[in-house]
């Protein structure tokens, strides 16, 4: 399948790469490779014994991946979701263990310039939505068979959709016509169904955000992938997770949050939680994209990237 000709210019590179802390030596992951942006930059500061492992779902990134990998032999790559990243738990040297893990979440520029993916309403294409081609359900496939209080509680769970039951609703009405198959059937679908609407925002964003989530168990696979970050991040190791909607964004602050504070015991109990170490601590407040990023990349505009150290 071709890939598109849009750069995906990464977001929030250089304080990404950063926040590692990369040391020449060291061994690192880039849970989302993408069109490889933070992969390059994090090569350009290792060593020629340090490792970078990257992981991405997309046959077109895993294609890129493969290219850089032909061409540094510090690279290698792994196709698949980053929640399974402890796949590689083998393969790292200086005993086992990762110095950094990156995770930059959401859909790159080139997927969702690419109207085949059917990521996007800005161009029409067939409604497929996998970040994975090969695998999984498409989101036609899905939406033709799913009970109106299926789609609903997906668009509410997963997109915050206010009118959710009322898009369901048209939706299972119009599919007794007419299958949906492309991303223009039902983005008009749902900016029919929308009485209010917002400015600067397409009715249907929180619908393809949903869908897209949803289908891609993309909540899950970020549950997971923290959990395996932390198994594998050596003692003073660094986790950069970079979110794009507050869904994530709430996971990943909750996450780090309840490792890096002390467990709260009942004030009566003659116990105290002396000597007792969280597995993290947070590095720094929540970062987001300055006024010359997001001119200069508007989809930027809703990034916030938090950072957690490993300290047991």
């Amino acid at each position: 399948m071709g890939g598109s000709d849009s750069p995906h210019v990464p977001v929030l590179l250089r304080e990404a790469v950063e926040a590692l802390n990369i040391r020449p030596e060291g061994v690192y992951i880039d849970g989302t490779f993408g069109r490889g942006g933070h992969a390059r930059a994090i090569l350009r500061r290792l060593g020629s014994e340090g490792r970078l492992f990257g992981f991405d779902k997309d046959p077109d990134a895993a294609e890129a991946a493969r290219d850089l990998a032909a061409s540094d032999r510090r690279f290698v790559f792994c196709k698949g979701s980053f929640a399974r990243m402890d796949q590689v738990a083998g393969m790292l040297p200086q005993g086992g263990g990762a110095d950094g893990v990156l995770l930059d979440l959401g859909v790159s520029s080139p997927q969702l310039d690419t109207p085949a993916r059917g990521f996007s309403f800005a161009a029409d294409g067939p409604l497929d939505m996998r970040m994975d081609t090969n695998s999984g359900e498409p989101v036609a496939h899905w939406l033709a068979t799913a009970t109106e209080s299926e789609i609903a509680d997906v668009l509410w769970r997963y997109g915050e959709e206010r009118y959710s039951r009322r898009i369901a609703r048209r939706i299972v009405a119009a599919r007794r016509d007419k299958p949906l198959e492309t991303t223009a059937e039902l983005a008009e679908l749902v900016r029919a169904a929308v009485p209010k609407k917002e400015m600067k925002r397409h009715p249907a964003t929180r619908s393809f955000q949903a869908l897209r989530i949803f289908i891609n168990r993309e909540l899950e696979d970020l549950r997971l992938g923290l959990e395996k970050s932390v198994e594998l991040l050596r003692p003073g190791g660094r986790l950069v997770v970079i979110s794009f909607h507050s869904l994530e964004d709430r996971i990943v602050k909750r996450f780090m949050r309840e490792l890096s504070r002390p467990e709260r015991l009942p004030r009566r109990l003659p116990v105290a939680a002396v000597g007792r170490r969280m597995p993290l601590k947070l590095v720094g407040r929540a970062i987001k994209p300055g006024d010359a990023e997001v001119r200069v990349n508007p989809r930027a505009r809703s990034a916030v990237m938090r950072v957690a150290e490993k300290i047991t």
